[in-house]
């Protein structure tokens, strides 16, 4: 058997690898060799490693949903705090993933000022961004770290996923927005902003929920 060295890996935008058979000892030295320091991202659940590098095009995407939940947010005067692609992991779960970005509402004053989770302690974030342009989310890492909601934007859709029961089910309505058309909303003002930018469409963004609102 030949072994491979991880320097010697190189992942090109857009591609990913799965790696089998990795143990937690092995993630836990694949994720210190890897560093902080680094586009790709990592997906890790009983013993199998996803590594994908996104494209720029799925950075874009994830900017602009993210920066329509900032809005919404805001305009709901609901509190908040983004970590981002933050590592999770939890060893007796063996999960470990790095979303798109994410969400602590709920439990927003966990989080501030902190600069490393522990799941064994801590909450997992309360919504969960995943833009699958690379690669396809998969969803039972999130399930044994009890993220409440899960967003995935996929092919010009937005699906919805909402933990009951330490299930996930496909929803049409958010748990964090219930008022809200969320899944019709992102998708149209992410288009948008393809033709009119990114300020011009959070403005119109922001106009929409105040009107809403009223």
């Amino acid at each position: 058997m030949i072994a491979v060295q991880l320097q010697q890996i190189s992942i090109p935008p857009g591609q990913h690898i799965v790696l089998k058979n990795i143990n937690w000892q092995k993630f836990e030295n694949i994720l210190l060799e890897l560093g902080e320091s680094r586009s790709s991202r990592i997906y890790y659940y009983q013993e199998t490693l996803e590594l994908m590098t996104p494209l720029p095009e799925h950075e874009r995407i994830k900017v602009i949903l993210s920066d329509l939940i900032k809005v919404l947010l805001d305009e709901l005067n609901m509190n908040w705090e983004s970590l981002g692609s933050t590592t999770f992991k939890r060893e007796d779960m063996q999960a470990g993933v790095e979303p798109d970005d994410c969400f602590y509402i709920q439990n927003y004053e966990q989080v501030i000022g902190k600069n490393r989770i522990d799941l064994t302690i801590d909450s997992p974030p309360d919504l969960v961004l995943e833009i699958d342009l690379t690669s396809k989310t998969q969803i039972n890492a999130y399930q044994s770290l009890k993220v409440p909601e899960i967003w995935i934007y996929d092919e010009s859709k937005l699906e919805i996923y909402c933990l009951q029961n330490e299930q996930y089910i496909l929803s049409q309505n958010s748990i964090i927005f219930p008022d809200f058309p969320i899944q019709e909303a992102m998708i149209r003002f992410l288009k948008m902003s393809q033709s009119i930018g990114t300020t011009q469409t959070l403005k119109q963004f922001r106009n929409w929920i105040r009107s809403a609102i009223n």
